[in-house]
């Protein structure tokens, strides 16, 4: 096993040379590049290359046995397949989100059942009343006592503070210190107590039991709690029971719940849906129109929704209905700043100029000016700073009816700039609401929009820097096909570019897919994937939490260097040991499932293993028990051929390696080595 962290490093820094091939200016940007000669005419991709190839781009990658079962069938069957994915059964994944009741809330539910700490204030204030739910008041009960807490808190440090300045201290007497809202009554039953009095109920009435508590004990219990009584609780309890403990566990506010939820629907998703070019889509859609998770407490409100409903609905649509669905959505019109926009002469704005006391929200541009520069025509589009000022114009109305609730969209004409505008070489009549709609619509049908985000899926699909050929073909069939998402990747996966040897095994994978294609590749079951949702943050793509409206990169310089790899070993290993959240990692089922699965005639079944001689130095003509589970596993986890150079790594690092109690621990630690590869970076 890998001991050391040093020793990771040094490992990293070995192989580093080959990913950074796929970073290479001279690699990436081939169109800059002046060829002094013929470059070599490479060979076609095999059938399993291409099996190999289509599992790459549009899946999350592929697991074990995918790549043949799409040679058998034929990509084409498959990807066709992909393109409709309610023809897919999901039973399997449906029942794991099953467990995270606020998916499929509608915002009010989501803002009602999960509220921030403004409600709970509201309520301490007495502007709110509590909910009529008896199970869910009892959770506003709690956060209300921890707010509570925390005033009290609060109001003592500032009191001792005031009494510790020089001009105050008129005697010795000290202010009492202050509360921690954490502590537990030195008098009172501990969490452990509380647990043991719970778990002495049936599993249906133990929630009940919790609700007898007093708050402060509730308080205690659920957030104080150890194993192997918190698992026994969290097992037996419904959905909904486990969310509304996890509230009352919380901090001041029960909002956070509902987050992490999303955050581990996410990469269930992508380990686990069977609809993966949906779910891969619906992660390209989701970048592309981006929204930040933590903006405001408003965001996880819709956040659910808009990805359900704005984004994955219509990943596989027209790309008009889309952008018209990202638009009108609460979540972008928050997030852009548009619910606060105000015309400068609408009716609104002339009632503030008379009275100067009420705030003046005024014209916000930051929609307009996106949903330009990222969203259709790109910042090469053709606009102008005017443009901007007045498509903002053109989107003032466009807001959510208390927002503070989880409220709808509206369109509210008193905020809305009267008269026409001069947008883009054209003049928008006054009409409202349809203003909006109109502008939306022929930005979807531009020639600038067509280009630029057959640029994005080639990049995202094809290769970091598409060829230009490639994408002025889709942008032509997005033209032809009114912005059909659909007939745009089958033009890309029918090119010539798509197919190319260059373009093979040429992508980087981003945090979130090189840790679901671990999962997937290896057959590991995500049983804990609030573990993963930490384990992406700490490789830089937490999810949802891109700030900036571009959204996460795709392209290899954001992701790869000797650090990454370092941190991508780190995660290998804790997977391989099972010591990733708990999740059990099984290699010699793996490496069965492996041997079953190879055909009964096949002399030359080690046939990369025979044609390396960097390899063949190191070993005797017949290849050892190693070096067949090393290839062997090498096959299954990354589902096509390894350089000799990684090999030989892989090789070195296992002969300093100390010698394992047993063949499993050597197993898990091939199959570390292999997930940290270079070539397993790669898609």
């Amino acid at each position: 096993m890998i001991r050391t962290t040093l020793s990771l490093s040094l490992f990293a820094i070995a192989l580093l040379p080959i990913a950074a091939v796929a970073q290479s200016p001279s690699h990436a940007a081939s169109h800059h590049k002046v060829p002094s000669k013929a470059e070599p005419v490479l060979p076609p991709l095999t059938n399993e290359e291409r099996a190999q190839q289509v599992l790459a781009r549009f899946t999350f990658g592929p697991r074990p046995g995918d790549v043949a079962a799409v040679t058998k069938i034929g990509w084409e069957v498959w990807f066709e397949q992909q393109l409709n994915p309610d023809s897919i059964s999901n039973a399997d994944l449906d029942k794991r989100l099953a467990a995270f009741p606020s998916l499929t809330m509608a915002p009010p539910q989501v803002a009602m059942n999960f509220p921030d700490g403004g409600v709970i204030r509201q309520i301490d204030a007495g502007k709110l009343a509590m909910p009529q739910d008896p199970m869910l008041a009892g959770a506003y009960e709690v956060m209300l006592e921890r707010y509570k807490r925390k005033q009290a808190r609060d109001a003592a440090a500032n009191q001792t503070q005031s009494a510790s300045m020089p001009v105050m201290q008129t005697n010795a007497e000290q202010a009492p210190p202050p509360i921690d809202m954490e502590d537990e009554p030195q008098s009172g039953p501990t969490a452990q107590t509380l647990a043991d009095q719970i778990l002495g109920y049936q599993k249906g009435l133990r929630m009940q039991a919790i609700m007898r508590l007093p708050a402060e004990q509730r308080m205690i219990l659920c957030r104080r709690v150890t194993d192997p009584q918190r698992t026994m609780l969290m097992n037996d309890f419904t959905p909904r029971e486990r969310e509304i403990f996890q509230m009352m566990g919380g901090g001041a506010a029960g909002i956070g719940v509902a987050q992490n939820e999303l955050q581990q629907a996410k990469i269930l998703r992508a380990i686990l849906s069977e609809r993966q070019l949906e779910e891969v889509m619906t992660d390209f859609w989701f970048n592309h129109f981006n929204i930040f998770l933590h903006k405001n407490p408003i965001e996880t409100y819709y956040l659910a929704d808009y990805e359900r409903n704005a984004i994955r609905e219509h990943a596989l649509g027209k790309f008009k209905d889309l952008l018209l669905a990202t638009a009108e959505h609460p979540a972008m019109l928050d997030y852009l700043d548009n619910r606060t926009s105000i015309g400068p002469d609408s009716l609104a704005a002339n009632r503030q100029k008379a009275n100067p006391k009420q705030q003046d929200r005024g014209l916000n541009e930051n929609y307009g000016r996106e949903v330009m520069e990222l969203h259709t025509v790109s910042v090469n589009g053709g606009y102008t700073q005017a443009d901007v000022t007045n498509l903002a114009k053109i989107f003032t109305g466009w807001t959510i009816d208390h927002p503070e609730l989880g409220g709808p969209f509206v369109f509210n004409p008193r905020w809305h700039e009267p008269g026409t505008k001069k947008w883009f070489g054209q003049t928008i009549k006054e009409n409202g609401f349809n203003e909006g709609v109109l502008a939306l619509t022929w930005l979807a049908a531009q020639p600038q929009t067509a280009h630029f985000i057959s640029y994005k899926l080639a990049q995202r699909f094809v290769a970091d820097e598409p060829p230009p050929a490639l994408v002025d073909r889709m942008a032509q069939t997005y033209l032809s096909s009114d912005g059909d998402i659909k007939q745009v990747l089958r033009t890309m996966v029918h090119s010539p570019e798509f197919w190319s040897r260059t373009n093979y095994r040429n992508k980087v994978k981003t945090p979130l897919e090189f840790v679901a294609s671990a999962f997937r590749s290896t057959d590991t079951n995500p049983t804990n994937p609030g573990a993963l949702v930490g384990t992406l943050a700490r490789m830089g793509e937490p999810l949802y939490q891109m700030q900036p409206p571009t959204g996460y990169p795709m392209t290899a310089d954001h992701w790869m260097n000797s650090a990454a790899l370092v941190d991508r070993l780190n995660f290998s290993m804790q997977l391989t040991t099972s010591k990733l959240g708990g999740m059990k990692f099984d290699a010699p089922h793996l490496l069965a499932d492996g041997l079953l699965a190879r055909p009964a005639t096949s002399p030359d079944s080690l046939h990369r293993v025979a044609v390396e001689p960097a390899i063949m130095t190191q070993k005797a003509a017949v290849p050892s028990g190693q070096d067949e589970a090393l290839e062997l596993m090498e096959q299954l986890l990354i589902a096509g051929d390894v350089s000799a150079k990684t090999n030989s790594v892989i090789r070195e690092q296992l002969a300093q390696t100390a010698a394992p109690a047993d063949a499993t621990q050597q197993l898990d630690t091939m199959s570390a080595l292999i997930l940290g590869s270079p070539e397993f970076q790669m898609r």
